[in-house]
């Protein structure tokens, strides 16, 4: 359990480091994220943008585990 936590820190790290760069592929400004713009507020919902990295997440500890 330990390892796995260890493991989850780094990829936080570096998906932190590279959040600059990833932001420029469209990751979270994708069709079905949900935007309210009022006045003087912005509410947002990157409904889609987790259930894609929801999806990604499954796969890589799919394959982690075998």
């Amino acid at each position: 359990m330990g390892r796995i936590l260890v493991y989850i820190g780094i990829a936080l790290v570096v998906i932190g480091l590279l959040w600059p760069w990833l932001g420029r592929l469209g990751l979270g400004r994708l069709p079905g994220d949900i935007v309210i713009e009022r006045d003087g507020m912005r509410i947002y919902f990157p409904i889609v943008t987790c259930l894609l990295i929801s999806v990604i997440a499954t796969v890589v500890f799919w394959l982690f585990r075998k």
